[in-house]
């Protein structure tokens, strides 16, 4: 295991197998969460635990999650100011305020989820398959298909997606054309 921490958030973060302490993790969280955990046999574990300051995790979110391995490994971004954390593994993607703390929504990646970036007030997913965006807030605002190889640029609100090649810019807020959310 190991630990993230900014300010007084300290993320436990894990994903070979769950924690030694996970019973005593999840006795003391307000928000359990499980995803597949009994229910599949491939893929692999990810968990992550948030405290505050030096208490146990009040939230724990534990899950088996496919595809894995190669490009896809779990990932989170915090966003200090409005309390969000978005977590991605496999095809899953979960967002959670962690004032209350509480799961705001639950979403898929198109094939695999890669990593988060945030860029200012928005914050950017890459999949396999897919391209998306969220507000900082995390209200979805876009998504698009991609296909690999892709990669894209941001400077300063204008984003350059580099797809197979072909190239497209776009105003980061609102995505390009023929976008679905």
């Amino acid at each position: 295991m190991f630990e993230v921490t900014y300010n007084d958030i300290t993320l436990l973060c894990q994903s070979a197998a769950l924690p030694e302490l996970y019973a005593e993790y999840q006795k003391h969280a307000r928000l359990r969460e499980e995803f597949d955990l009994p229910d599949r046999e491939e893929g692999r574990w990810c968990f992550i635990g948030v405290k505050k300051d030096s208490g146990w995790p009040f939230l724990t979110v534990a899950q088996r999650f496919w595809p894995a391995g190669a490009a896809f490994s779990p990932g989170a971004l915090l966003v200090p100011e409005t309390s969000l954390l978005f977590i991605g593994a496999g095809e899953r993607l979960l967002a959670y305020d962690l004032r209350a703390p509480k799961r705001l929504w639950q979403d898929t990646a198109d094939t695999g989820f890669w990593h988060w970036h945030r860029y200012g007030d928005f914050v950017l997913m890459a999949a396999e398959l897919e391209f998306a965006a969220w507000s900082k807030e995390g209200l979805k605002l876009w998504s698009t298909f991609v296909e690999p190889p892709w990669d894209y640029q941001v400077v300063r609100d204008s984003v350059t997606l580099d797809v197979m090649g072909k190239k497209s810019t776009f105003d980061l807020q609102h995505g390009p054309q023929n976008t679905k959310v």
